[in-house]
């Protein structure tokens, strides 16, 4: 086996499709955040605007959240010192569990590493707490929650997207005293759109199925208090387990679920992905929680987001460019080649100085691939201005036929 030249050519597909990633080396400027330093491939430094970050609200600059992680670091240190079962089981988790499992009035809530760790972690250990659980997975759900189905073993089922009438058909055709899970998101992040939660949650009380819904890209955003769009919708209280990071909307990091304190206490207990990670730096468990307390009073800031977002969407589709929308803050241009998306985005980048990463397979199907933008309340209108002219400007030079793409 030639090792090197099988890496060579699994690169090289990646190019040839148009689908390699490049990371980009930017440095993000605290207080004046969407602007950033870009190091451009030469070495050279430039300032330019971020329009794909998921710091949706610049709470990773906000004075409070920064204050509170200044002064964790100098209470306790770097590092919390080990998992939480040995050492690293410090008292800004335990307030940082307390504030999430009240934001989604659920008894506990459990923090990870990240959202991703989460969900992995807890829908993998599910079929060893109910054995011989089926679960309903939504064709569109996240990667993380894929792995995690997958890596549980059971019996899975995946329904067509927001098919409620497929789910039920499922449903119905799997033993009727089988335990059973309906796994969904609340909002689905490259379109945009809003899963039917109460719909599902009618599904899952008719059928005795438990519920798991991933509000990571609505948590802080949606809801009076931050509390997704569960909350916003009055159906928090009939979901089971509730997914949420902290490092979308509430601009640090670490992920989590909430929901009763038993089940709480069972995934803490049995999860490999929990048990063996180092938890939390106290510094970002201190700085989460001043955050999701934050939002829980600031819906000012919610508000300036949808307006920034609705403001972006009516520009672009005044421009008659493919653009999504449901109503939500996700804002996606499709272009359908990735090619031509590529091109798109390293024509704003160095030419305008607008950064925004092409979404291509495997995390878009193929054939829809686009460019999302992510307007925030730090986002001005005269930004979105200076933005939709350049799209304007490169729309044609990419050769891209807007009759043709479809929204």
């Amino acid at each position: 086996m030639d090792y090197q030249s099988q890496i060579d050519t699994a690169l090289n597909a990646l190019h040839e499709e148009g689908r390699y990633r490049v990371f980009h080396n930017i440095r993000r400027i605290n207080q004046n955040f969407p602007k950033a330093i870009w190091t451009t491939p030469e070495g050279e430094e430039r300032e330019i605007t971020v329009w794909c970050g998921n710091d949706y609200l610049g709470m990773g600059q906000n004075p409070t959240v920064l204050a509170a992680m200044q002064d964790a670091l100098l209470t306790a240190g770097a590092g919390s010192g080990g998992t939480r079962n040995i050492s690293g089981n410090t008292s800004f988790h335990k307030f940082l569990e307390a504030s999430i499992a009240d934001l989604h009035n659920k008894e506990a809530a459990l923090v990870f590493t990240s959202a991703y760790n989460a969900n992995e972690a807890t829908l993998s250990v599910l079929p060893r707490l109910f054995p011989g659980l089926i679960i309903f997975s939504d064709a569109l759900n996240h990667a993380s929650m894929i792995e995690g189905i997958r890596h549980g073993f059971g019996e899975k089922h995946v329904f067509r997207h927001n098919d409620i009438a497929h789910l039920r058909e499922l449903l119905e055709a799997a033993p009727k005293d089988a335990p059973k899970l309906i796994a969904f998101e609340s909002l689905y992040s490259m379109d945009g759109d809003f899963g039917p939660i109460k719909e599902i949650c009618d599904l899952a009380e008719e059928f005795n199925a438990l519920t798991y819904m991933d509000e990571v890209h609505a948590v802080g955003l949606y809801g009076p208090r931050g509390g997704g769009v569960s909350e916003r919708d009055g159906l928090a209280d009939r979901v089971d387990m509730i997914n949420g990071t902290l490092a979308k909307a509430y601009g640090v990091m670490g992920g989590y679920v909430a929901c009763n304190a038993k089940l709480v206490d069972a995934i803490r207990s049995y999860a490999p992905g929990f048990i063996f990670s180092t938890s939390l730096a106290p510094a970002i468990a201190a700085g989460a929680n001043a955050s999701v307390e934050y939002l829980k009073t600031h819906q000012e800031l919610r508000d300036i987001h949808q307006a920034r977002a609705r403001n972006l969407k009516t520009q672009v589709k005044a421009l008659g460019m493919p653009v999504s929308d449901y109503g939500s803050h996700i804002v996606p241009i499709h272009v359908g080649d990735p090619v031509k998306c590529k091109m798109l985005s390293d024509m704003l980048l160095h030419d305008y100085g607008f950064y925004v990463q092409p979404i291509n397979f495997p995390t878009v199907p193929r054939g829809t691939e686009r460019l999302r933008f992510t307007p925030s309340p730090v986002h001005s209108d005269a930004m979105i201005l200076e933005l939709v002219q350049a799209l304007d400007g490169l729309w044609g030079q990419c050769a891209l036929n807007r009759s043709k793409l479809t929204g």
